[in-house]
């Protein structure tokens, strides 16, 4: 493991121990029923490290942590103990991407990207009838790449330097509006008044608009459609933004080859993901590195 990447799993261990998991009432002291071995900020660390070396296979991944790591992590688990242990830590992991998320500097930024990218979890019609994400996935289309895929869509509310704020896991066949407004209503919390929250085109809409602007307090920006009045023009260059942050999940942090089986099985290897993702930039933040969201650092 290179020094950047023991670093940034130190910091992270000291930052979840003495502060996070703590004010989230976590304590396996506390806990009935046997201690395990590899406490949860261990385990979110080794989750992170599995993410940013680009192991997508849980199996390989263990084999090469408990050759490798175990100056670090001493009492890592077999496959299916740490599969268990990460399937069980879903909800913990999605509140320390909004911990790391307050404590970097961009938590304080005005804007805000929203948007939604194709997760597909299988590629053959054997594989949806028996998938136990049958009746939860669906099938959707990916403009973008000009096909049809089988799973979900993630949905992604970020800072611009990609930091992961609001995220959540839909069936495709369901508006992006209507999900988009779900994720905002559930953690209302985390947008502030006279926020601006930029969209594209599939965002238009008086209702979401209305409730952006009335329920929120914030504002909705999104490329003018050809139908209506000129507001606020194309926005090309700042959409790049979070197509970039969907570039980094898929290409570096292996998305797409997230693995999931079972719904706790997706929401906690794409929850991985985004933590990984997030102690990236987190990490960048702390050591003035240039490009906030590059993970180049920690992938070897």
């Amino acid at each position: 493991m290179n020094p950047e990447l023991n670093t940034l799993l130190t910091t992270l261990y000291v930052l979840l121990t003495d502060r996070v998991l703590p004010d989230l009432g976590v304590s396996r002291d506390r806990r009935p029923g046997r201690k395990p071995s590899l406490s949860d900020a261990e385990l979110l660390c080794l989750a992170v490290a599995q993410q940013l070396l680009g192991y997508s296979s849980e199996t390989r991944w263990i084999r090469y942590a408990r050759t490798h790591l175990t100056g670090m992590f001493p009492s890592i688990p077999q496959q299916p103990g740490y599969n268990k242990r990460l399937r069980a830590a879903g909800t913990l992991i999605s509140a320390t991407i909004t911990a790391l998320a307050k404590d970097t500097p961009s938590w304080h930024d005005v804007l805000r990207l929203v948007d939604s990218t194709p997760l597909p979890c299988g590629m053959s019609r054997e594989t949806v009838k028996r998938s136990d994400l049958s009746g939860h996935a669906g099938y959707g289309y990916c403009a973008s790449h000009s096909r049809y895929f089988w799973g979900f869509r993630l949905y992604l509310i970020s800072t611009p330097d990609g930091m992961p704020v609001i995220w959540g896991l839909a069936n495709p066949k369901i508006g992006e509006r209507e999900v988009t407004q779900a994720l905002l209503e559930k953690d209302h919390h985390l947008v502030r008044a006279g926020q601006v929250i930029l969209g594209d085109k599939g965002f238009a809409g008086k209702d979401f608009e209305r409730f952006i602007t009335e329920d929120l307090g914030a504002h909705l920006i999104r490329p003018d459609r050809k139908d209506e009045k000129p507001r606020f023009g194309k926005l090309g260059g700042i959409r790049q933004w979070i197509e970039s942050v969907f570039d980094t999940l898929k290409g570096q942090l292996t998305l797409e080859q997230h693995g999931g089986r079972t719904t706790e099985g997706v929401y906690a290897r794409v929850a991985a993901r985004l933590l990984a993702l997030a102690a990236g930039i987190w990490h960048n933040w702390l050591t003035g590195a240039p490009r906030k969201r590059s993970l180049i650092a920690y992938d070897h």
